[in-house]
């Protein structure tokens, strides 16, 4: 009940109706570390038994209590895709998302685990420092998908806000397009279109556009699901929802075990 989202003052009132006496805060906590254990035997499960044609990547913030501090802690997530398009959360670690060196860490350990890196076809990501480099050199037969959304953020923050809608719009043509060669078509009217007015925008779209639409190499019936990185997104949703009854979450073991358990319903549902 208190990893799905009940504070431990309302399964304390629950608890002394339904079982005659209040379950206290200690008590939560001592049952919650004793799930440590078993949550780390399956962040470092096996993974051999899986085919992972996909995954998705990224750094996600979490807020937690670190030496008596509240700390913003980044942590590494890759959520995986089966041949028969299950998703599985397949790793989850502490790590800077800005550096490579924690990129390539995280993605030994999954093949350390057993993941077969030559049958991951392509990897969904938002634009990192360093992480597509690493991406590739770790899973050399990988295709890159720069996730849409902050690209389009980035190209909307150059440009005046009387043709913002104008200009999502012309994104929207691009990155919604029924083939490769218009989505490419769109994006040179957008180039002659906007250059003058905001050069800056354009060239920020020039840098991303081919890897923005790698998508287009794979099966049609999968590009939504492929533009994008939000199924990640997803999990940080959750996890704060979750969090939301909490002061803080309690260090690095407290954050594994609640993003263990989200995973675990994600998985299911």
């Amino acid at each position: 009940m208190y990893l799905t989202g009940i504070s431990t003052r309302s399964l304390s009132l629950i608890s002394r109706r339904l079982i005659g006496r209040n379950i206290s805060h200690q008590e939560v906590s001592k049952a919650n570390k004793e799930l440590t254990e078993a949550i780390e035997r399956w962040r470092s499960r096996d993974l051999s038994n899986e085919t992972i044609k996909y995954i998705y990547v990224d750094g996600v913030i979490f807020s937690m209590r670190v030496a008596r501090s509240i700390e913003k802690v980044p942590v590494l997530v890759a959520i995986g895709v089966t041949e028969n398009g299950s998703k599985l959360v397949l790793g989850i670690q502490s790590g800077d998302k800005e550096s490579a060196g924690s990129w390539r860490e995280f993605f030994r350990d999954l093949k350390n685990r057993g993941l077969k890196g030559s049958e991951v076809r392509l990897g969904i990501m938002d634009g990192l420092p360093g992480l597509e480099k690493v991406f590739q050199e770790e899973f050399a037969q990988a295709k890159v998908q720069r996730c849409q959304v902050p690209v389009a953020r980035n190209v909307l923050t150059k440009t005046p806000k009387k043709i913002t809608q104008q200009v999502a719009d012309d994104l929207r043509s691009i990155f919604y397009a029924s083939s490769k060669e218009k989505a490419m078509t769109f994006y040179e009217k957008f180039s002659e279109t906007w250059n003058t007015e905001i050069p800056s925008a354009v060239s920020s779209l020039s840098q991303s556009i081919d890897r923005c639409l790698t998508f287009f190499d794979f099966p049609q019936e999968e590009w939504i699901s492929l533009r994008t990185s939000n199924v990640i997104e997803r999990l940080n949703k959750e996890f704060k929802r979750r969090t939301k009854s909490m002061e803080i979450v309690a260090g690095e073991a407290a954050c594994y075990r609640l993003l263990a358990f989200i995973s675990l319903k994600m998985e299911l549902s």
